[in-house]
């Protein structure tokens, strides 16, 4: 038997419709066991979608209201590369306060972990994990889930990218979904041995994962690699 993420993970690369994108958010958030997962995706545009746990009338009324001009999260996020847990945004303004009140009397939670990606053509993201639960229980689980969801949001991306109104598929440059996964997981910050842990292999096989990368990419080291292989769209940070 696989673990439960990884054949999550595996139905997700399977999935063709923004239908299954929103079946995978849905084990996810079991898998995890918390309230919420979401996808929030917005074009260069202005324009977004969204899937995830949330109540239709929470979702609705947020673009109703155009809750993006104001929302913490999206507005803390967007200044962001790396993943931010709630507390750590700016929730003083008068503004940001009401649209919290109005935002848990439908149902979001007080904790939550968002992880901004950013794509070709100005698109940008939030893969979020939302739960009502005590500050020490939530960083237990941060600490315990922190690469598990940064994977999951890249995957999410990776999918939603396909749907994305108006795109033209991307040619391929032939680097294998390992080599992805292993300089995402770079771009992200985390250490090799951290990247080698997520993904279930030895700082050996890593090494020759990143290597291969290296080359394909015509690069002088990783940090070439992860930058070449950001500039043509091959991984989303």
């Amino acid at each position: 038997m696989k673990p439960r993420l990884e054949q999550i993970l595996e139905d997700l690369e399977q999935a063709t419709s923004l239908d299954h994108l929103q079946s995978a958010l849905e084990a996810i958030r079991d898998h995890f066991r918390v309230d919420h997962t979401v996808y929030h995706w917005v074009n260069s545009a202005g324009e977004q979608y969204g899937c995830g746990t949330y109540a239709p009338e929470w979702a609705a009324h947020y673009q109703e209201k155009d809750y993006l001009r104001i929302d913490p999260v999206v507005q803390g996020c967007f200044q962001r590369f790396h993943p931010v847990d709630w507390k750590d945004l700016d929730w003083t303004s008068r503004a940001a306060r009401a649209f919290q009140e109005e935002a848990r009397a439908f149902g979001v939670g007080k904790q939550g972990f968002s992880v901004p990606l950013r794509g070709p053509n100005g698109q940008f993201a939030l893969f979020t994990v939302n739960h009502n639960c005590d500050d020490d229980t939530w960083e237990r689980f941060t600490e315990v889930h922190r690469r598990g969801m940064i994977l999951v949001a890249y995957y999410c991306n990776q999918k939603a990218l396909e749907f994305e109104p108006g795109r033209s598929p991307e040619p391929s440059q032939g680097l294998s979904p390992r080599e992805v996964d292993a300089l995402t997981l770079l771009a992200l910050g985390q250490s090799r041995a951290q990247v080698a842990d997520a993904l279930s292999i030895s700082e050996h096989t890593l090494r020759v994962y990143i290597e291969s990368a290296r080359f394909k990419l015509g690069a002088l080291n990783t940090t070439h690699a992860v930058a070449r292989a950001i500039s043509r769209g091959l991984i989303v940070v």
